[in-house]
């Protein structure tokens, strides 16, 4: 095999696997960014009603931190790290416990009403 005809196979190669990722994306098999699961901002109003006492009704902070308006990837994380245990600030010791009961769907839920406020 020649080092032209190669080439023209490694091009083609790369040209297959681009538009197969291409129709998977498009077909909603694989999923590009921070977080695959999109949350339900009213599912998440809800599930927000518990953190209501620190951070407010509409999240404007109070005994917590504002939370409106934080992205939701921030809000994902911080509570993956609190659900996790991990050392966040000095609201941790009270965090983590709230946290500790919240499903992947409850996060994503909070995260996306918050950031919506």
């Amino acid at each position: 095999m020649s080092i032209v005809q190669l080439v023209l196979n490694q091009k083609e190669i790369i040209k297959i696997m681009k538009n197969t990722i291409i129709a998977l994306a498009t077909a909603g098999f694989i999923t590009f960014g921070a977080s695959a699961q999109a949350g339900d901002a009213a599912a998440g109003k809800t599930t927000f009603a518990t953190c209501v006492g620190c951070h407010g009704a509409n999240a404007e902070g109070g005994v917590g931190p504002k939370l409106a308006g934080q992205s939701s990837a921030d809000i994902v994380s911080k509570l993956n790290d609190y659900k996790a245990g991990k050392q966040r600030g000095p609201m941790t010791s009270m965090m983590a416990p709230m946290a500790a009961g919240l499903s992947d769907a409850d996060i994503a839920n909070i995260a996306a009403y918050t950031a919506s406020l």
